[in-house]
């Protein structure tokens, strides 16, 4: 990563946090591994108890930007990447050391979110919705979770030393931001529904299963038109415009 490059430092997101020294705490935790974005879910304004944690760090909490809702606080990024300690039915995951991989070969300039959620809850189903990648951060078994500002750290610390080893391998194009992403899939639900495929009683279990498998993807413009025409064409009956139509190459419609 580039020293005070803000398109290649991960934006750290807080989703509802409820104690005001664990904000702190993640600002210390940013300051001391090189990050500067943070952004705040659900609050309307923060606490002055915040500043007695963030030691030296009292700039990032200065610049933290609040907002309403968790996809306002997305919806300019590209790669979502969200942890969390609880296992779900549908969703996959992969340890910390496997989504820093994965951030690691994105583009330089690619705008990435790191999501936390709240200490006693974590980050409900609808919230890991927004994510491209959920991880887990390895622990002994039967211990608690970890406390919000050490999970930032050592979710932090493990980017930021696996920087330099990854600049190299980094993928060539961007994803969409991440307000995009979900546009398509809102999209592709709406195909769906119109062709009876999701109705009353499965739209919520195969709502699940759309979002976590496209949203997973971390889609890129290409992969929108791609899907796009696959689901107004195939999923409609209507044959492409020629036979081997490159829908790659076409324009979103």
């Amino acid at each position: 990563m580039k020293p005070h490059d803000p398109t290649d430092h991960p934006v750290v997101v807080l989703v509802r946090p409820e104690n005001p020294e664990n904000i702190g705490l993640a600002a210390r935790a940013m300051k001391n591994m090189g990050f500067f974005e943070l952004r705040i879910v659900g609050l309307r304004r923060l606490s002055p108890v915040a500043g007695k944690t963030a030691v030296h760090a009292e700039d990032i909490l200065a610049a933290a930007r609040l907002f309403g809702t968790l996809e306002e606080a997305t919806a300019d990024l590209h790669f979502v990447a969200a942890s969390t300690a609880k296992r779900r039915k549908i969703g996959s995951w992969v340890k910390l050391n496997e989504a820093v991989a994965r951030i690691g070969r994105l583009r330089r300039g690619t705008r990435t979110g790191l999501l936390f959620g709240n200490e006693r809850t974590g980050l409900t189903s609808a919230e890991l919705r927004r994510a491209n990648l959920i991880f887990t951060i390895p622990q002994a078994e039967r211990q608690p979770s970890y406390n919000l500002g050490a999970a930032v750290l050592l979710t932090l610390y493990a980017i930021f030393g696996e920087a330099a080893e990854a600049a190299a391998d980094r993928r060539d194009e961007t994803p969409l931001l991440r307000g995009e992403q979900d546009e398509v899939i809102d999209r592709i639900m709406a195909k769906l529904s119109a062709r009876g495929f999701i109705h009353r009683t499965n739209k919520e279990h195969v709502g699940t299963w759309v979002h976590d498998f496209f949203g997973r993807t971390a889609m890129t413009d290409r992969d929108r038109r791609f899907l796009l025409a696959l689901f107004d064409k195939g999923v409609s009956g209507r044959p492409p415009d020629r036979p081997g139509a490159d829908f790659s190459n076409r324009k979103e419609t």
